[in-house]
């Protein structure tokens, strides 16, 4: 079967009927699209009908592309190491870097290498700073995800959003950097489509959601942004928690203990702590939808918590993407995008809405091509299945990061308030780097409104004060040249990248008397 059921539990929540709707075809339409889409080089008979092996490709070169500038680094480095006690040793370093990185090193730490060691962790921190500089501006100058707020496939999907009955998609995936691409990848969403704050264990904060929400609300009011609030449409709030199907004892979230069934109940009580936030403050009948989903990390297959039309959910019944390719992989088109949408029925607690089951039954189609995807570009499971992620991203931002073990995310205001967070990226950079002598590189971002007053230079205050709470948090890793951070802001209004505004590896002044 697609779904689970535990053999000692009931389905415990039924809610009432709702009238079956058949939405329009443009779903299948663009299901038929993908079944054509299969370039020279790939073959049709081992992947998937519904498989979309063009998105499968482009995305692979621009995995590929992005993570191939982190991890030239360490050879590149190694390489001038075994040069700093030549003559021209800085010049050799420049056109080195040039050459293999596309970057230039900075000079003040080069020219300290004949009177001591060269300093390895900074140039290290330097290079990974400089990658993710340049990744910034590919994604916001070229758009390679083809995902951008004015670009078509996004305009189709916030119009598939309607038809389902949701204005706003509110996504939060856990902060592990396993979970980075899940937008883009895993469920194949536009991300300018998608409102997301990732969070450790997926535990986002219910105040500042609430709050999310009423900016939403009142955007319909005032401008009628994304749509008019006479539209009975639903603001949908989605938690996706991650599990490991290979070693789902050890490889788990982090944050649960490797314990699946804790990170999906943490993750589900906060969704109906958010929606009976929502009832109990507002009144007319205000409320949310509410979805949990499952990501196991070896394979990026998602598991579906299909929930009634009163957001009710059993925790032990999920709609299984695995399973469904497997029983599909032979059907064809419409048979498998029937037996998609069976299967999501079956799996429910009660009569789930039926924008809710087209919903879902998108999420499944996509989730199928990002099997195939792993299958077909990492046999079946990725050789990484632990933490590999290159930084540490704090602050409020990085829109442009899409791609798996990247970067651990640690969405905060403060250090005071996102401590648990960061902390727990801090762990994860100890066995990562730290272990190899090497230093943790966080990328400190806070975006802003251009069109607000002093929002830059408050952006650029933000920055400083979560630096100086960092290296006061940290110190004993910064002392020892083990923890190095880049400041960068970027202005949310335009598309341009992220501006850095300051460096733990700037030199030092000296003071003038």
């Amino acid at each position: 079967m697609a779904y689970r059921r535990l053999a000692n539990n009931r389905k415990t929540f039924l809610g009432p009927t709702a009238p079956r709707k058949h939405f329009p075809s443009a779903t299948e339409n663009k299901i038929e699209q993908k079944s054509v889409n299969r370039p020279n080089g790939l073959s049709s008979t081992s992947s998937h009908p519904l498989t979309d092996l063009v998105e499968n490709k482009k995305l692979q070169c621009y995995e590929s592309e992005t993570k191939e500038s982190f991890d030239r680094i360490i050879p590149f480095l190694k390489r001038i190491s075994a040069l700093q006690h030549e003559e021209d040793f800085v010049e050799k370093s420049q056109l080195l870097a040039k050459a293999e990185l596309g970057i230039e090193l900075p000079i003040h730490i080069l020219e300290k290498a004949w009177v001591q060691p060269l300093d390895m962790r900074a140039l290290f921190a330097a290079c990974v700073f400089k990658a993710h500089e340049h990744s910034s501006e590919k994604f916001f100058h070229s758009d390679p995800l083809n995902a951008s707020s004015d670009s078509q496939s996004a305009k189709s999907f916030q119009s598939f959003l309607y038809e389902c009955g949701f204005h706003l998609l509110d996504v939060t995936p856990c902060s592990d950097g396993r979970l980075a691409h899940s937008i883009a990848y895993a469920l194949r969403i536009p991300f300018s489509s998608v409102r997301r704050r990732s969070h450790a264990g997926a535990m986002f904060d219910v105040e500042n959601t609430v709050n999310r929400w009423v900016k939403t609300e009142h955007e319909r009011y005032r401008e009628n942004s994304p749509n008019s609030p006479n539209e009975q449409t639903c603001y949908l709030k989605v938690v996706l928690y991650h599990f490991s199907s290979l070693d789902p004892s050890h490889q788990g979230c982090a944050a649960h203990g490797s314990n699946d069934k804790l990170a999906a109940a943490s993750g589900y009580q906060l969704l109906l702590d958010f929606q009976e936030s929502i009832e109990n403050s507002f009144c007319c009948g205000a409320s949310v939808d509410l979805l949990l989903v499952g990501l196991d990390t070896d394979t990026d297959a998602i598991r579906v918590h299909v929930p009634d039309s009163n957001n009710n959910v059993n925790l032990d019944d999920w709609v299984c993407a695995s399973e469904i390719y497997e029983e599909t992989k032979h059907l064809s088109v419409d048979q498998a995008m029937s037996k998609i949408s069976e299967r999501i029925n079956l799996g429910a607690s009660g009569q789930p809405k039926p924008g809710m089951v087209e919903f879902i039954r998108r999420l499944i189609v996509n989730n199928i091509s990002q099997i195939d995807y792993v299958r077909h570009f990492h046999n079946g499971s990725y050789p990484d299945a632990g933490h590999a992620e290159r930084f540490i991203g704090v602050g409020i931002g990085f829109k442009e990061v899409h791609l798996r073990n990247l970067t651990y995310f640690a969405h905060l205001d403060t250090v005071e308030e996102g401590a648990p967070d960061l902390d727990v990226g801090i762990k994860i950079f100890k066995g990562l780097n730290v272990s190899r002598d090497l230093p943790i590189p966080i990328v400190i971002r806070f975006d802003y409104s251009g069109k607000v007053p002093g929002a830059r230079q408050r952006a650029l205050s933000d920055c400083k004060r979560v630096n100086s709470a960092i290296f006061s948090r940290y110190r004993y890793l910064v002392d020892d040249g083990l923890l190095h951070t880049c400041l960068t802001i970027r202005d949310r209004d335009t598309k341009s990248p992220a501006e850095v505004v300051g460096s733990s590896l700037n030199p030092v002044l000296q003071e003038e008397h």
